[in-house]
Protein backbone atom coordinates (compact mmCIF):
# COMPACT_ATOMS: atom_id res chain seq x y z
CA UNK A 1 0.00 0.00 0.00
CA UNK A 2 1.13 3.64 -0.40
CA UNK A 3 0.67 6.52 1.38
CA UNK A 4 2.51 10.16 2.08
CA UNK A 5 4.82 11.25 4.94
CA UNK A 6 2.96 13.40 7.13
CA UNK A 7 5.10 13.34 10.34
CA UNK A 8 7.85 12.22 11.70
CA UNK A 9 9.59 12.45 15.07
CA UNK A 10 13.54 11.75 14.73
CA UNK A 11 13.99 11.11 18.52
CA UNK A 12 11.15 8.21 18.59
CA UNK A 13 11.31 7.33 15.21
CA UNK A 14 7.57 7.22 15.01
CA UNK A 15 4.81 9.64 13.03
CA UNK A 16 2.25 9.21 10.87
CA UNK A 17 1.51 8.83 7.29
CA UNK A 18 -1.78 9.97 4.77
CA UNK A 19 -3.35 7.66 2.95
CA UNK A 20 -4.59 8.29 -0.12
CA UNK A 21 -8.03 8.90 0.97
CA UNK A 22 -6.31 11.66 3.48
CA UNK A 23 -6.99 9.08 6.67
CA UNK A 24 -3.92 9.81 8.67
CA UNK A 25 -2.51 6.40 10.37
CA UNK A 26 0.82 6.26 12.91
CA UNK A 27 3.14 4.52 13.18
CA UNK A 28 5.95 3.51 15.38
CA UNK A 29 9.58 3.12 15.96
CA UNK A 30 9.46 -0.84 15.21
CA UNK A 31 8.00 -0.12 11.85
CA UNK A 32 10.24 2.76 10.76
CA UNK A 33 13.32 0.40 11.65
CA UNK A 34 11.93 -2.41 10.11
CA UNK A 35 12.18 -0.30 6.50
CA UNK A 36 15.42 0.18 7.12
CA UNK A 37 14.98 4.16 6.64
CA UNK A 38 17.47 6.82 8.22
CA UNK A 39 15.03 9.73 8.11
CA UNK A 40 11.84 10.60 6.20
CA UNK A 41 10.44 13.87 5.59
CA UNK A 42 6.97 14.91 5.31
CA UNK A 43 5.62 15.01 1.49
CA UNK A 44 7.39 11.41 0.46
CA UNK A 45 5.74 8.85 -0.98
CA UNK A 46 6.18 5.83 0.98
CA UNK A 47 4.92 2.05 0.92
CA UNK A 48 3.47 0.84 4.00
CA UNK A 49 2.60 -2.66 5.43
CA UNK A 50 -0.05 -3.03 7.75
CA UNK A 51 -1.82 -5.49 9.90
CA UNK A 52 -5.76 -5.06 10.91
CA UNK A 53 -8.59 -2.85 9.28
CA UNK A 54 -11.01 0.08 10.57
CA UNK A 55 -9.80 1.08 13.46
CA UNK A 56 -7.40 -0.76 14.70
CA UNK A 57 -5.53 -0.63 11.43
CA UNK A 58 -1.46 -0.91 12.26
CA UNK A 59 1.39 -0.20 10.23
CA UNK A 60 4.16 -2.79 10.74
CA UNK A 61 6.72 -1.30 7.89
CA UNK A 62 7.17 1.97 6.43
CA UNK A 63 9.76 2.23 3.41
CA UNK A 64 10.38 4.19 0.62
CA UNK A 65 8.32 4.07 -2.32
CA UNK A 66 10.58 2.99 -5.53
CA UNK A 67 9.56 1.98 -9.06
Amino acid sequence: MQATAYTYDAETRSGSVLLDDGTPVPFDGPAFDAGGLRLLRPGQRVRIETEGEGGSLRITLVTLQTL
